[in-house]
């Protein structure tokens, strides 16, 4: 009977206290859900009462939760229809948490009152619901960076309110959305100012309606697509315009007359296209800082007139657009100039750039034109490059008659009157020189007005604009650090920002949150001359030391002992262990899942635990799942490190798992360092690493899946497609921009250490990809020039000086890409019968013949097909390559500039991606394995090699 008592009375306390919270029930149910469903949430996302707790991130106006701020905090798990509980919510956001994946709701219809819906550079995948259509007062609606595709939902034309309209770097297909009467469409959105779509897949024209003179338009980012037909005049209507990219499609016809009515257009870039007719007239947009028009193909004309008349004009780039005659010196003195590049053009004369040139100007390149002199004034320190002019024909050995850059001075925001302090691990000096962990990722520009990146003034005016933004919105932070700035491929500038915590060594996760909403909706904005941005942020793991809140379990046992006495206290008690033992256990499989790495062992030959950026785990039992229990009909291939099994992701990715050899360890440092690695490199000419497993004695590696196998079984015939010699100049091409990328654009720079023809992956559109990282080296000290380490690689490929010294550099790789090129033109394994590929083209080679007298060792399948000026160059540039001495050989940059150069003597245009599929080139299929089933990932080492190597 008394026990019936107690338990009569624990019940209605606990209605008491369900009376007594704050929030919403309805609210608090669909947090507590949305917590279930994710891993690594704030500490204190504990109880039924969220408002009342002031969980973090989530703010409340009396009972109702109206913002959930969640960036940058490491959220993993996917984002359900929990989520549309919420009905008073306004802002959303949560970007930077790339492992948060899986589809959006397909109805959305319920968040009614949602402003900002803030998703940037999260793992979302599958198409954006029409539904978001339904959200009537969303105002910023940035979904960039994520792996969309499908359509553009034409129902995102009825977000009449909306500012801010961001899907750019996604893999959104189809065409833009307009409306017709029946349906809606983004013709609609009047009184939007950002259309960024660039970097999709998105097709067709250019809609005339898009734009109007009600437009409110100011950025206009269509670059990197695939859009067709001509530039529609009703663009010049939109007179707000201040950045225009369409660059980097297959746009063609005239550009319209009417364009120069763009009168606030700073930023337009054009090139890339197939453009014609007459070269455009923009004088008359008076305050343009940027102009690029390279890579069409317009009428030959003389210089024009306007090229001298742009007061602000910055950069101007047009390579390759057929224009003519001699610059007139009176382009070099505006005020504001700083780079100009006329390559492969017919400018002639005499180059003078007078006595009154800009104090700004830092590039003139007019490689392979006609300047037949050029006036040389005492003192001036701009670079000029005239390689590929008569006045450098003759052998000059001057310093513009090279193709060497200058390298821009590397920048970091300097220290304020103090000196850096040495830091602890992890931790690093602030400009203020106090230590701790900061927030850091890249802030990624996507129309600069100037192109070289050596102007500190420019960057000391983004600090200032940064810490204003900061203070005015009361965020914690002490100060910023910028460093780094690069040019991406894309033409962007990417520079980057480490964020720096205040009156302490940590952020906490609210801090963290509110920075990463300030740059991911816009609130920073960038001063002048920098255009639109996005950042992409690092993971942060040092939030400051928070526990997990038990004041209420306390106070509530408090009340209860001294309500219903010792008896009752005693329950609870035991209730209290029962449910302790099943959060213990639940706690213990959330930090297994939230950290794949605890049982990692760094005593073995493995290394310390690896350091992950991006790559999403996977349990053991979702891979399973996804290739049916590693069934033999998924089996697609065995390679000594283990099997390969095609799988398909919940939301329909195809993807390659890659599973050790069940019970060894064998290459866990290969595990550790590929990775790693592949974690936080992204480019579309390297394969994309999905995610990992390590649980249960288990290795397993996801990739994307490469539908195309190999460039070495294409070589060989197996795959069954024929490799015409258009088709060979592309995979170099995109090969050497893949590398080119990890040398250059990563951070740390990396030495992939194994390139060979095996681990050149090729697309359902044969475009390569580099892949296999388990050799590859990071360059943790630049500086230096070489990482001293074991001799591992590839017999044929080795670079000799590399096998000799044991000292490892960029230019290993370049020795290797070398081969590599040999055999893309000869099909032939680079040692065969005994003979070496490289000996035998430099025995070969005669330059008084046709083809260097090569045909005997040419593929016969393109012997017959290729322009001999076109393979002349294309072994110059291996032979270079594989030059005994790493200082002679190129470096990666200079050996793509070359193979675009081979493309264009081709009659291709090397900035167009392929646009044929593997089909168009298949012959008799004869078998061939997967490309992830190639040799072990762990076996390439010098262990067994020869003493000696003969590359000569």
């Amino acid at each position: 009977m008394m026990w019936r008592i107690h338990l009569h009375l624990l019940v209605a306390l606990v209605q008491v206290l369900r009376i007594g919270a704050l929030t919403n029930p309805d609210d608090s149910a669909a947090l507590n859900a949305l917590r279930d469903q994710w891993n690594n949430v704030p500490p204190n996302w504990s109880g039924a009462d969220s408002c009342g707790d002031g969980w973090e991130g989530i703010t409340c106006t009396e009972d109702r939760v109206v913002s959930i701020t969640l960036a940058s905090i490491n959220l993993s798990g996917g984002l359900t229809s929990d989520i549309l509980g919420l009905s008073e919510l306004q802002i959303l956001d949560l970007s930077y948490n790339k492992e948060l994946t899986g589809p959006l709701p397909s109805s959305l219809e319920n968040l009614k009152n949602l402003t900002s819906l803030m998703l940037v550079g999260c793992g979302f995948s599958g198409p954006i619901p029409p539904s978001i259509g339904s959200l009537q007062k969303l105002v910023y609606l940035s979904l960039n960076s994520n792996n969309f595709i499908g359509d553009i939902p034409p129902t995102i034309g009825y977000l009449s309110r909306l500012l801010w309209l961001d899907i750019a770097d996604n893999m959104i297909t189809g065409t833009i959305p307009v409306s017709n009467g029946s349906t809606p469409g983004l013709d609609m959105l009047v009184h939007t100012k950002h259309f960024h779509f660039g970097n999709n897949k998105l097709s067709g024209e250019i809609p005339p309606q898009l734009f109007s003179s009600n437009s409110s338009l100011i950025h206009l980012l269509l670059e990197n697509n695939r859009l067709t037909g001509s530039i529609p005049s009703t663009l010049a209507l939109t007179t707000s315009l201040e950045v225009v990219r369409l660059d980097r499609n297959s746009l063609g016809g005239s550009v319209p007359d009417n364009l120069n009515n763009l009168a606030n257009v700073q930023t337009l870039f054009l090139s890339n296209n197939q453009l014609t007719g007459p070269l455009p007239d923009l004088s008359g947009m008076v305050v343009l800082n940027a102009v690029d028009l390279s890579n069409n193909s317009f009428d030959a004309t003389d210089i024009p007139p306007w090229f001298s008349s742009l007061p602000s004009l910055m950069t101007l780039i047009m390579d390759n657009t057929r224009i003519q005659g001699q610059i007139p010196i009176s382009m070099f003195s505006i005020p504001q100039l700083q780079t100009i590049s006329l390559k492969n053009n017919r400018v002639n004369g005499t180059l003078n750039i007078g006595s009154n040139y800009s104090s700004q100007l830092q590039l003139i390149d007019l490689r392979n034109n006609f300047v037949d002199a050029f006036t040389l004034r005492p003192g001036y320190s701009i670079q000029i490059i005239l390689l590929g002019n008569p006045v450098c024909d003759e052998g000059g050995t001057e310093t513009y008659c090279t193709t060497t850059r200058q390298p821009s001075a590397p920048y970091s925001t300097p220290t304020e009157n103090c000196l850096p302090y040495s830091c602890s691990w992890a931790q690093i000096s602030s400009p203020k020189c106090k230590c701790a962990y900061p927030y850091s990722g890249e802030m990624v520009f996507r129309g600069p007005s100037f192109y070289g990146f050596g102007n500190t003034s420019l960057y000391e005016l983004l600090y200032k604009k940064l810490m204003l933004t900061f203070g005015t919105e009361g965020l914690p932070v002490d100060s910023v650090s910028l460093s780094n700035p690069t040019k991406t491929i894309d033409d962007y500038l990417m520079l980057n920002l480490q964020v720096f915590p205040s009156n302490q060594e940590y952020f906490n996760r609210t801090g963290i949150s509110r920075i990463g909403f300030a740059l991911s909706n816009q609130t920073f904005k960038p001063p002048h001359g920098f255009g639109p941005f996005y950042f992409t942020a690092n993971k942060y793991e040092y939030f400051a030391g928070l526990t997990t809140g038990s004041h209420n379990s306390s106070s509530n046992i408090i009340i209860i002992a001294a309500a219903v006495g010792g008896s009752v206290l005693f329950f609870l008690l035991l209730l209290a262990g029962i449910y302790a033992f099943f959060q213990k256990s639940r706690a213990e499989k959330a930090a297994k899942k939230s950290d794949p790495f605890a049982s990692w062992d760094p005593n073995t030959d493995s290394g310390g635990v690896p350091q992950i950026k991006g790559a999403k785990y996977f349990s053991f039992e979702e891979l399973k799942k996804c290739t049916n229990n590693f069934s033999e009909t998924n089996d697609i291939g065995t390679g000594g490190y283990g099997k390969v099994y095609r799988g398909t992701l919940p939301h329909g990715q195809l993807v390659a798992v890659k599973r050790a050899r069940q019970g060894s360890m064998q290459g866990g440092l290969e595990f550790k360092t590929e990775i790693e690695l592949l974690s936080r490199v992204h480019h579309k000419n390297v394969v994309s690493l999905v995610g990992f497993c390590f649980e249960q004695g288990e290795q397993l590696l996801v990739y994307e899946y490469i539908s195309n196998g190999s460039l070495k079984e294409s070589l060989s015939g197996k795959t069954g497609i024929r490799l015409d010699w258009m088709r060979r100049l592309r995979i170099a091409l995109g090969a050497a921009r893949g590398l080119q990328y990890l040398h250059d654009l990563a951070n740390p720079p990396i030495i992939h250490r194994d390139i060979k023809s095996n681990n050149i992956l090729l697309d359902e559109r044969m475009n390569a990809k580099v892949a296999d990282f388990g050799l590859s080296k990071p360059m943790s000290d630049p500086e230096k020039g070489h990482v001293s380490t074991q001799v591992k690689g590839t017999m044929g490929y080795l670079d000799p000086e590399y096998y000799m010294t044991q000292q490892l550099t960029e230019k290993s790789d370049v020795y290797s890409f070398g081969v590599l090129l040999l055999e893309l033109v000869t099909a032939r394994t680079p040692i065969e019968k005994g003979k070496y590929i490289v000996r035998e083209v430099k025995q070969g080679k005669d330059k008084t013949k046709d083809m260097y007298n090569l045909h005997g060792l040419l593929d016969p399948i393109i012997a017959l097909s290729m322009p001999p000026r076109s393979l002349e160059m294309f072994v110059d540039l291996a032979l270079r390559c594989v030059h005994e001495a790493g200082d002679s050989r190129p470096p990666m940059s200079e050996v793509v500039k070359e193979m675009e150069h081979v493309m264009e003597i081709s009659g291709l245009n090397p900035n167009i991606e392929s646009t044929s599929s593997s089909t168009s080139y298949e012959g008799t299929s004869r078998g061939y394995d997967h490309p992830y089933s190639n040799e072990s990932l762990f076996s390439f080492s010098a262990g067994n090699l020869p003493s000696k190597l003969e590359p000569k």
